[in-house]
């Protein structure tokens, strides 16, 4: 199982913006911790930030075919980018938005996600655990997913098998 974890603007921060709310934590050690989650659940993962929209965009489009899912912490942009969530879309990917804060408790603005609408789920308010659980929820999904593909399978094998 392969999983992109996507950081969107001003994650690179993390650790120096606003600790009142963020925590003091830095994007560097939250990948390592991770990445050492991941190992322990046999998840092979890969980490992108970028601060321009554009560049999530693409990073989400090469995911396809290369992935099985994606987190995505999309930042200000789930409040804001329908190609974000166009690319989310496109490439049909399990997908979890993840937020360290919990966007419902702050400004009004922040409240709705443009892109939660094409996840298959979001995680908000947890701090930087709420990765841990996106990778959980994901791995979950993906065997949900594999364990039907399988069964469509055997079913298709027994169909042959009887004509």
């Amino acid at each position: 199982m392969k999983i992109m974890i996507i950081q969107g603007p001003n994650l690179n921060m993390l650790g120096i913006r606003d600790p009142r709310i963020y925590g003091n934590i830095k994007l560097e050690t939250i990948h390592q911790n991770i990445q050492k989650h991941a190992e322990q659940m046999n998840i092979e993962v890969d980490f992108f930030q970028s601060n321009f929209e554009g560049e999530i965009v693409d990073k989400i489009q090469e995911c396809l075919g290369q992935y099985d899912g994606i987190i995505i912490n999309p930042a200000a942009y789930s409040h804001t980018s329908i190609a974000i969530r166009d690319a989310i879309s496109a490439v049909n990917l399990p997908t979890i938005e993840v937020h360290i804060s919990n966007i419902h408790a702050r400004e009004d603005f922040r409240h709705k996600s443009i892109t939660a609408a094409v996840c298959a789920g979001v995680i908000a308010g947890f701090g930087p655990i709420g990765y841990h659980l996106a990778l959980q929820g994901l791995s979950q999904i993906l065997g949900e997913i594999q364990a039907i593909q399988q069964a469509q399978r055997q079913a298709q094998e027994q169909t042959m098998q009887q004509n």
